[in-house]
Order: structure tokens, then sequence, then C-alpha cells
């Protein structure tokens, strides 16, 4: 009640704040009628005409995230596909661009678990996106991205593709019961391996956990306590657990409808181009964009926006191959 509460509230703020911009709007129009001549009235009809604009985007979003676990923090998980070097620099690549956007959008970032290449990148980590509606904002990255680039590391310097998975799940509180019985978990203790050489332990802290009717596994290495990163995957193992479960129910009910749809996390969403042109192209929701860098450097907003403001069945829908 309390967490429906605070989203009815977000959406009355956002609307509050968008009226208060159309009435400073209607009053500069007032003032332009008064004083055609003054050039300067146009100059703040244009700008409060962008705050207009942007305050109906957020309220938009705003009415759209109201998922039960909308409001969450998000665990991000990624994990390079096959290809060995380029794969695993690609899933660094990944990294690095959601942890800049949670930075450029004010939320926190925690990195539980990293798992370093043989010879660069990595081959998977876990992020914790704190703040609200991170989950919200974050779940459609959920899927496989693919880049093509001239490989950094091929001396022939010929053109590679390479693909990434990603899986967003919403960290769950004490309100959601998710079960899981001891003789369907495998625990392993081992070193952790994660960035930073002072932070790793010289005692076998680092924890993963394998739910054996799943096949799902977590990991957490980010505390020194052996106990407190076992807390932490039990933590990531439910959370994913849940996600997963919500997914399947998304999918039997498109199944259900007149529109089959494709709503597995193991399919192409998005392409990253750097050669032999620059472009990124979202396959669900056609939207693209030729500011690579500025993507890959963590400017997801108008991507995510898309993906948000656009049909469900749209989103959902079998991307192309």
């Amino acid at each position: 009640m309390q967490k429906e509460r605070a989203q009815l509230q977000r959406v009355v703020t956002l609307w509050q704040k968008f009226r208060s911009a159309f009435d400073d709007l209607d009053i500069l129009f007032e003032f332009a009628e008064a004083e055609p001549e003054e050039a300067a009235h146009e100059r703040e009809i244009e700008k409060e005409l962008a705050r207009l604009e942007d305050e109906l985007a957020k309220l938009e979003i705003a009415t759209i995230l109201g998922g039960e676990t909308d409001p969450n923090n998000a665990i991000v998980d990624i994990n390079a596909g096959a290809g060995g070097t380029e794969s695993q620099d690609w899933a660094q690549m990944l990294l690095r661009m959601f942890t800049r956007w949670a930075e450029r959008s004010g939320f926190q970032h925690q990195l539980l678990d990293y798992q370093p290449g043989e010879e660069a990148g990595i081959k998977s980590a876990t992020l914790l996106v704190k703040g609200e509606y991170a989950f919200g904002y974050l779940k459609g990255e959920t899927g496989v991205h693919r880049l093509v680039r001239i490989s950094p590391f091929d001396a022939a310097k010929r053109r590679h593709t390479s693909f990434a998975s990603v899986f967003v799940s919403a960290e769950i509180d004490d309100e959601i019961v998710v079960e899981i019985e001891d003789k369907d978990l495998r625990v392993d203790t081992y070193r952790s391996s994660g960035a930073g050489g002072q932070h790793v332990n010289k005692t076998d802290s680092a924890v993963r956990l394998t739910h054996l009717p799943s096949g799902i596994v977590v990991a957490c290495q980010n505390e020194r306590s052996q106990i407190k990163n076992r807390a932490t995957a039990m933590k990531l193992l439910k959370a994913k657990l849940y996600e997963m479960e919500r997914l399947a129910q998304e999918e039997r009910r498109a199944e259900a409808s007149s529109d089959k749809t494709e709503i597995a996390w193991g399919h192409q969403i998005r392409s990253y181009v750097l050669a032999p042109y620059r472009l990124i192209k979202d396959l669900r929701t056609r939207y693209e964009t030729g500011n690579v860098d500025a993507v890959l450097d963590g400017d997801l907003d108008d991507l995510i926006k898309a993906y948000l403001l656009k049909p469900k069945e749209a989103t959902s829908a079998t991307p192309p191959r």
C-alpha cells in the first residue's frame, strides 16, 4: 500500500510540474502578444516549450512505470558471448556504458561481481544500480547486444561481430516472497578476482550459488565476509528467479492473445555498428542514432524513452534476425 501511494504521489508531482510549465508558457505568450517587437519573449517561449516537452515526457513515462517492481533498484548482469577476447572486451564496454548511465542519471552503483577475461575485458559482471525507478528505466535493456567494429585485437584490421547478453532484474524487498529450498542450491566459495588489487581477498570469501532446477548461477565477491557475500548472492538469485518468472508469465499471456510475440531475454535487441558506418539501432522500436560515442558513454535516455513509450505490441515483437 505504501509503495502504491508513493507511485501515485510521483505521478501527481510530475503533473504539478507540467501544469506549472504550461502556466508559465501561457504567461509568456501574453507578454509576447503585448510586446511583439521584444525578441527576448521568443527566446523565453522556446526555452519554456523545451521544458514543457521534457516534463510531458517524464509524465508519460511515470504513468507507464506502474509495475510492482518498477520503483526498485536494478541488478544488471552482463555476460560475454562466444568469441573470446572480442566479446569479453564488448562486455566490458557495456559495463562501462551502464555505469556511466547510472552516474549521469544520479543513481548510485555498486559492482557485486566481476570476472575478468583472459586477455582483456570481462567474462561477466553484476552491477547494482540504486535509485528510484532504476529497474523501471533499465528493464528494457534485457537481451542480446551486438557490436560490429574493426577489431583492435586483429592485426589484419578485419571487421568483427561480437555479442554480449544483458539481464536486468529488480532487487526485491521483503514484501515479495521467493521460496528457495536448500536442496535446490549448490554453494561454491572461491577467492575474489575483482578489479582493484587491494580488494582481492586471500581467503575464499567469494560465493557462487547455483540454482539446480533452473540452472541459474549468481555470484558475489564485493565483500570481505563470506557470510555477507552469500546473503547478497541469495538476494541476486531471488531477484533473477522472480524476473524470469515475470517474463515467462508475459510470454504465456502473449501466446494466449491474438498477437503471438517473443519476449525471451536471449534475443537480440540492439545493434551497435562502428564500421563501416556508425549507427546504433534498437531492433524493437526502430529507434536509430548516429551518435555512437555518446551512447557508449552512457547517454541511453533516448533509447530508454523510445522503448518505454512504444506500444507494448511493438516492443515485445520478435526482432529481425
